[in-house]
């Protein structure tokens, strides 16, 4: 008996993992051909997946390496280089396959190297001279852009013309064009019946019947990205916030880096949905990778950065937004209030100065104005280059109420109480029914004994706000210490912690009002959650409360 010489793989083995590599094959190719008819990221990534297995599978058949290379090459994965060394590999395995050479030719071409790709296209030509109409039109692209990049030759012309008629006339023998052909256009009649119904129901106001339609669409034709995307912008004029985030979340399935469902993603979630932050984030992260110089998605990224008080990653892109773009007084503005949260003051000053230098409207400027004078009397003591800053907006927004408030402030630390009123009184005159300046109104009037004025602007803040927590505590501490109407304060307090239940000042004083109506039991309870929510605010120090509480133990 003779011993089998072939110590590799058995016949039968070799035709089932030969078998089984074909049938990947197979799946490769449709999902490759969806994948061309709806260019569908999902379908690229499928085909993918399939080629790579029928490689591993059975490294022997050729068609794998060209298909492969050319969708690795779209999708940016490989260099032309690498996707001609693949096609190379297919041409090793069958010197005879003709997409082979011809997807070889297509990559040269490509690289510039015309005179090997025309190699590449002929011998493509000699193997199927019947259905060789896609190898004759490429060819007759390649010898134009050659005579383009080179000094023409009368023979090339010639030939480019020679080509290009035969190819299109032998075009009609060419079955896989045709059939792929046929297959576009079916495809692209079913997808404008489903559009065009769609966009009708829309100006029938159906908005319900049309967002039914795309969905259909979307399950029949595959275009998840066209559909979805109406679907979420239908949602979006619906105020339909969940459905379209739903729908556009469905386009990045199918493409992670649909430009403009990534955009709408971000907003949406921005505007509606601020607890998932890191999802917009990763939105701005890829469209980074598609827009490496855009400005503003560094901008948009800072400002979420700044929602989750990640100071130190919202400082990094507010300076990257202005490393491309370093005119823009929006992005020194933001920039400056990353700064104060790091407490980087005199960066933060530095950049609020040029963006009210660049100025790119009054309105806007006035209130950055006012941000920078905050900043000086706030944090570097300096009442006057910070009335400086609010007179300054007055002069760019001369109807500026709030810069007549802050005016009013910067006096009422000071102790001119004159100057406050007289400030706030243009605020007042300026808009009669804003509730904060009444409020203001009332705190200088208070300070200065004028007790009756103060209530009446109380009052009337009170009654441009109804849930003015803050006007409720002073008109309460008003009737407590000025007037001596013990129950009327404690009212007023309970009013304040009604509408601000973390409110400790209020807290605090309705404590002294119930300690003053000799409540001990109760104005015990009110200092104590005083000194809990304090801890937070710290509207006050902690001696003053604990001195209260240790003075209701006294009586």
């Amino acid at each position: 008996m003779l011993k089998q010489k072939n110590r590799g793989e058995k016949p039968t083995q070799q035709t089932t993992r030969i078998n089984a590599g074909y049938q990947t094959l197979e799946l490769a190719r449709k999902a490759h051909e969806r994948y061309l008819l709806r260019l569908s990221h999902k379908d690229l990534n499928e085909a993918l997946d399939y080629y790579i297995q029928t490689i591993k599978t059975s490294p022997e058949v050729p068609e794998t390496y060209y298909r492969l290379a050319s969708l690795l090459f779209e999708d940016g994965q490989i260099g032309l280089e690498t996707a001609i060394e693949q096609c190379k590999t297919a041409i090793e395995l069958d010197p005879k396959n003709y997409n082979a050479h011809l997807y070889t030719g297509y990559f040269l071409k490509l690289a510039e190297k015309f005179d090997e790709a025309e190699k590449e296209f002929k011998k493509a030509l000699k193997v199927t001279p019947l259905n060789s109409a896609r190898a004759r039109v490429v060819l007759a692209g390649l010898l134009l852009q050659k005579m383009h990049n080179q000094k023409p030759t009368f023979i090339d012309f010639v030939k480019c013309v020679y080509y290009s008629c035969s190819g299109s006339l032998m075009m009609l023998l060419d079955y896989p064009t045709l059939r792929m052909l046929y297959k576009n256009i079916m495809d692209d009649v079913s997808v404008m019946a489903y559009n065009f119904t769609g966009n009708l129901l829309q100006k029938f106001k159906k908005d319900s019947l049309a967002v039914r339609t795309y969905d259909i669409a979307a399950e029949k034709t595959g275009r998840n990205e066209l559909f979805y995307q109406k679907i979420g912008d239908v949602s979006v004029r619906n105020a339909a916030p969940e459905i379209a985030l739903d729908a556009y979340k469905k386009v990045l399935h199918s493409n992670p880096y649909n430009r403009e469902a990534l955009i709408k993603t971000a907003t949406l979630i921005q505007t509606y949905f601020e607890e998932r932050t890191d999802e917009a984030i990763d939105c701005y992260t890829k469209l980074l990778d598609l827009e490496p110089e855009n400005s503003r998605i560094y901008y948009e990224l800072g400002h979420l950065y700044v929602n989750k008080k990640d100071i130190i990653n919202s400082i990094n892109a507010f300076t990257l937004a202005l490393e491309k773009e370093p005119n823009n007084a929006f992005y020194h503005n933001s920039l400056a209030f990353a700064l104060i949260q790091a407490e980087q003051y005199d960066d933060a000053i530095e950049h609020y100065q040029a963006a009210i230098n660049l100025n790119p409207d009054n309105e806007w400027t006035a209130i950055v104005c006012q941000a920078l004078g905050a900043l000086y009397i706030q944090v570097k003591e300096n009442p006057d280059a910070a009335l400086t800053m609010y007179q300054t907006a007055l002069v760019l927004d001369p109807n500026s109420c709030d810069a007549y408030i802050s005016i009013g402030d910067l006096y009422l630390d000071i102790e001119d109480l004159d100057s406050a009123i007289s400030a706030y009184c243009e605020a007042i005159k300026l808009a009669p029914d804003n509730a904060r300046a009444y409020c203001k109104m009332g705190i200088a009037l208070w300070e200065k004994d004028y007790l009756e004025e103060a209530i009446i602007a109380y009052n009337k803040s009170i009654s441009f706000n109804p849930n003015y927590d803050i006007a409720y505590n002073n008109l309460g501490v008003i009737y407590l210490d000025g007037i001596g109407n013990t129950k009327e304060a404690l009212r007023l307090f309970k009013e304040a912690i009604s509408i601000n239940e973390n409110y400790a000042l209020a807290y605090f004083n309705a404590g002294r009002a119930e300690q003053i109506l000799k409540n001990y039991t109760t104005a015990a309870h009110y200092y104590q959650r005083a000194l809990e929510l304090n801890r937070i605010s710290w509207d006050l120090t902690e001696e003053e409360i604990l001195e209260k509480i240790h003075s209701l133990f006294e009586v």
